[in-house]
């Protein structure tokens, strides 16, 4: 029976990842899509395979994610738990993706886990010092992502001010191709990571395994089921990441590319979970303000913040009412 209600967890954890890859395959492509740099079909195959290669590269957020909201190997229901919080963030993902919201993956899953905790093992369980510095990264990359999207527009404005238009766009388009692909493969070492995180929480908490090292099986199959959600795609919200911000020509989806995937890598290295979501689209907001304040839509992107804002605390209540059901129909 454990080991069936382990396998659960497994499947779980391995839709959220499957989930998470059509929920953000609009951070890799959009700008690129929107620009017709490229094919939209050829920009989802190209993502999912470098979300797929970025995703075995390395393990260290997977390390962050499994410990860093609460040692799984003290809590008593702690397979039970994690089931609770892969229900919660899943069904948050779908939600937001019917309704073409770029919301937060990485910010739903650590709400949900927080919450499954507190609702399994009281506020006592969750290791304030670990979950405080995750927050901390996902609060400040998006301020950071957003200044280096507004920098690096400023900076190639002043390159190209005299330049034609229409042939530094078109060069640009050729630039995006590159830059899409590095956008997935960053991506990928970072969201990839957090379904490995959390069956390795699982696994530590069942007993199967007493360390958080990422067995290979795991990588695999979590890098795997990224890259077979982000070969279906998320047009909705491919739709709101390219167009409904502001009019993204070749030169801006550059810009925001290389901002927002050198801020995902960079926190990858340091082992910070970061979102994704808010990442790309605080560079595109950036991009955006340096190239003209006003053709920013800033109503859309307030709808967008609020979906930030509300995630972690929706979740939260939601992960800690699975683990109720789950409490009362099986423990």
């Amino acid at each position: 029976m454990d080991l069936m209600v382990l396998w659960i967890v497994v499947f779980l954890a391995l839709s959220f990842d499957f989930i998470n890859g059509f929920h953000d395959t609009a951070n890799a492509i959009a700008t690129a899509v929107s620009t017709r740099a490229l094919k939209p079909r050829v920009a989802i195959m190209m993502a999912a395979v470098m979300n797929f290669v970025g995703a075995i590269t390395f393990t260290g957020v997977a390390a962050t994610i499994g410990k860093g909201v609460a040692n799984p190997a003290e809590l008593e229901h702690g397979v039970p738990i994690v089931i609770a919080a892969l229900l919660a963030a899943i069904t948050w993902n779908l939600i937001t993706w019917w309704f073409g919201i770029p919301s937060s993956s990485s910010h739903a899953l650590i709400g949900s886990l927080a919450g499954a905790v507190i609702g399994g093992a009281g506020m006592s369980a969750i290791n304030s010092g670990g979950l405080m510095k995750i927050v901390q990264a996902l609060i400040l990359s998006p301020i950071i992502a957003f200044t280096a999207g507004f920098i690096i527009m400023w900076i190639l404005k002043k390159i190209f001010a005299k330049s034609s238009p229409h042939q530094v766009n078109k060069g640009f388009r050729f630039g995006q191709i590159i830059t899409a692909a590095f956008q997935s493969f960053s991506h990928g070492t970072n969201d990839a990571q957090k379904a490995m995180g959390i069956i390795v929480f699982a696994l530590v908490a069942s007993g199967v395994q007493s360390t958080m090292d990422v067995p290979l099986w795991v990588k695999i199959s979590a890098a795997t089921a990224m890259a077979l959600g982000t070969s279906v795609g998320g047009w909705k919200i491919i739709k709101t990441m390219g167009t409904k911000i502001f009019k993204i020509e070749p030169i801006n989806g550059f810009a925001a590319d290389i901002g927002s995937a050198a801020v995902i890598l960079t926190a990858t290295m340091i082992h910070l979970p970061v979102s994704t979501t808010h990442v790309i689209t605080s560079s595109i907001l950036g991009v955006g303000s340096a190239k003209r304040f006003s053709a920013v839509k800033w109503g859309v992107a307030g709808r967008i913040g609020i979906a930030w804002v509300i995630t972690i605390p929706f979740t939260v209540l939601m992960a800690m009412f699975f683990y109720w059901i789950i409490r009362l129909i099986f423990l």
